[in-house]
């Protein structure tokens, strides 16, 4: 698969790669992928997510991917529906951090242990990106995996990044309208 990734794609998988190692992170997630695709220029998702205004609030999606990270995964959106069934997210985090230190349920911290230089596991969550990435280019009609299909791939989730997006405007509906529509506009096309 990976050599139908053009020159863009490959720079988010490298990118995320190194995010991985400068988090002292053992894998590379589906996080890592959104900021390494956010770290690119002059492409169609940069293009996309400058549309949708993601771009100028990158600081903040850290933050709520830090937040979401430190609340062990749960996204501020499933915080509040969990908040509607009377379980308070916020007080659980803050008395697990009492006990057990700053991070306790946060995701991603385990000990380092040795690997190879720049070998990274990707998680679970990320191949399924990837893999999305390969059905959003074949659902378009595009013979190529780029960087708009990784983008489209993140948000389409599921999971924390993909609620992040949805939070900050880059929902999968919004970024396949920027981008120009879906495989089902071509194949009626064709």
């Amino acid at each position: 698969m990976f050599e139908r990734f053009t020159r863009s794609a490959r720079d988010v998988v490298e990118g995320a790669v190194g995010y991985s190692e400068r988090a002292g992170a053992e894998t590379v997630t589906d996080e890592h992928l959104l900021l390494s695709l956010l770290d690119l220029e002059g492409t169609k998702a940069t293009f996309a997510l400058a549309a949708l205004g993601v771009d100028r609030r990158r600081e903040a999606l850290e933050e709520a991917l830090g937040e979401a990270r430190r609340r062990g995964g749960i996204s501020r959106a499933d915080a509040e529906a969990l908040a509607g069934l009377g379980i308070d997210v916020a007080e659980i985090v803050a008395r697990a951090e009492y006990a057990h230190g700053p991070g306790a349920l946060a995701t991603g911290l385990r000990p380092r242990r040795w690997r190879p230089a720049g070998h990274r596991p990707f998680t679970r969550e990320a191949k399924a990106v990837l893999e999305r990435s390969l059905r959003a280019a074949l659902a378009r009609g595009d013979r190529h995996i780029g960087d708009e299909h990784i983008l489209l791939a993140l948000a389409t989730g599921p999971g924390v990044v993909a609620d992040v997006l949805i939070e900050y405007g880059a929902s999968q509906a919004a970024v396949e309208r920027v981008l120009g529509g879906g495989g089902e506009r071509r194949a009626e096309a064709g």
